[in-house]
């Protein structure tokens, strides 16, 4: 099942969500998909609305070198526990948003692909034979990064977490497979990124486990899986498109420009 959070075509209308079927008829859902995924009779297609990141989060919880040639490319060790940072939830951006590039601010911004997935139910403590029972769905998200900033930094909060820095989306797949699936990052038409997800050094059932051991998920949060190796900068204009085999492509495009107010 593809869920979808939109908003019809008007400034005044307020995020819903709803399940997509393969004509494009998005089935307008009772309330939020957590907990329970009610459909209602109200229907619209996809040409009527702009889809929104499918998410409710207080935060995103990332992992950093969850593979290990993105650890060799940045010239790191490859970790033996999960590395985890957080990127705030003003960070979320939508499909086919603008990804501000914030310059000067900024110097170099990278795109990472990544999967990542959106929690459907309070979740501490989990074990790693539960994780399924704790995920909505999963969705392809774009880590972008200020990459100046991360190296001048040290540490990875400022670099991260800029506004509009998480685009996710565009679908949120509820039937996925997350152990062995094709993940493809384009940079205006050129491949630039490829791995699968069972090259990841700690699965999504380890990765849960781990997270909720030391912190609190919510319905809504997000969590994202690490990039493979192939990270790059974006210039103004750049095209970038993550695939993830199962789910679809997230399209971007980079922007100069001053974005938000």
């Amino acid at each position: 099942m593809k869920l979808v959070k939109f908003a019809l075509r008007r400034e005044d209308s307020q995020p819903r969500w709803g399940i997509l079927a393969e004509d494009g008829k998005i089935t307008a859902l009772e309330g939020t998909p957590f907990f329970a995924i009610t459909p209602t009779a109200e229907y619209f297609f996809l040409d009527e609305v702009h889809l929104l990141a499918p998410e409710e989060a207080t935060k995103i919880v990332a992992v950093g070198k969850n593979y290990a040639d993105h650890a060799k490319e940045m010239a790191s060790d490859v970790p033996t526990t999960p590395v985890l940072f957080l990127k705030p939830s003003t960070a979320v951006n939508h499909p086919d948003a603008p990804i501000p590039l914030y310059r000067p601010l900024t110097g170099r911004v990278d795109y990472e692909g990544e999967l990542a997935f959106v929690i459907s139910k309070k979740a501490r403590r989990v074990q790693a034979a539960d994780f399924a029972d704790y995920i909505l769905g999963y969705t392809c998200l774009n880590d972008v990064t200020a990459r100046a900033l991360q190296s001048f930094d040290g540490q990875w909060t400022r670099g991260k977490s800029l506004d509009l820095f998480a685009p996710m989306g565009p679908f949120l797949e509820t039937e996925f497979d997350p152990s062995d699936a094709l993940l493809e990052t384009r940079l205006n038409g050129k491949l630039v990124q490829q791995g699968r997800t069972s090259s990841m050094l700690f699965p999504v059932p380890e990765l849960l486990a781990f997270i909720t051991a030391h912190m609190t998920l919510l319905p809504g949060d997000v969590v994202t899986t690490g990039t493979p190796a192939g990270i790059g900068p974006m210039a103004d204009g750049d095209i970038v498109e993550v695939f993830i085999e199962g789910i679809g492509t997230l399209r971007n495009v980079a922007d100069s420009r001053e974005i938000g107010g």
